[in-house]
């Protein structure tokens, strides 16, 4: 009986992971398709959305805990709980980078835009697909999938390290541009860093099915940092 609720809660938590990766996922396209047509109704929307987000990661929290403590879990079933509690934290981040961006469209205000965004949302169709794939493999229990995906990551790079030198080319041929050229660095740096948790997930899914901890090299990090300090999502 105890191992039927157990196999039941597990895959209850599977379904649960791939609902908030998606809210994730739509909170991160949704943030970058406002910033692009500077509509600052719909960042206001995925900055009060993130709530949800908060609300579903702690929801799959409880339930974790409550399966560890209860169910008697062993091996593979009990690294698969403890790395619940890791990928729901990553996912929850993944949503705080889409309401920086969120916050930084606002913070723009009615400024045009320097350019129209072009590798911006490129970098987000990139590194949301990765995380796609990256929480199928989870729930899968499929580490083909995800000692790929993290090689992945040198794309999303190659387009932060192109907006980057854009960006400050702008700046230093215009100093009026900086702030914005500013703010349009940490949204890339934003994108970015989900991409680099999308490699976290990978390793939970090493964890889980062989019990191997190590980290998932993709490409050497040779990502540049935005200058000054980062907006507060």
């Amino acid at each position: 009986m105890i191992r039927k609720t157990l196999e039941a809660r597990v895959q209850h938590l599977k379904e649960e992971l791939l609902v908030l990766g998606s809210m994730v996922e739509q909170a991160m396209q949704q943030a970058m398709d406002a910033l692009k047509r500077r509509d600052l109704d719909a960042s206001r929307r995925v900055y009060a959305n993130d709530q949800a987000i908060n609300a579903k990661r702690f929801d799959i929290e409880r339930e974790a805990i409550v399966a560890i403590a209860t169910q008697q879990p062993m091996a593979h079933d009990l690294r698969f709980l403890a790395s619940v509690l890791d990928v729901a934290s990553e996912l929850e981040r993944m949503g705080d980078y889409a309401k920086g961006i969120a916050k930084i469209n606002l913070l723009l205000g009615d400024q045009p835009l320097l350019k129209p965004l072009i590798d911006l949302p490129r970098m987000v169709d990139l590194a949301t697909s990765m995380l796609r794939r990256a929480l199928q493999a989870f729930v899968q229990g499929d580490v083909q999938a995800a000692l790929a995906i993290p090689k992945e990551d040198d794309q999303v790079d190659a387009l932060y390290n192109q907006i980057y030198r854009e960006l400050i080319t702008f700046m230093m041929q215009d100093p009026r541009t900086i702030d914005q050229a500013n703010y349009l660095l940490w949204a890339a740096h934003n994108v970015e860093r989900m991409a680099d948790r999308v490699t976290n997930i990978c390793e939970r899914t090493l964890f889980t099915v062989t019990g191997e901890m190590r980290e998932l090299d993709g490409p050497d990090d040779e990502t540049l940092a935005p200058v000054g300090g980062e907006p507060a999502a």
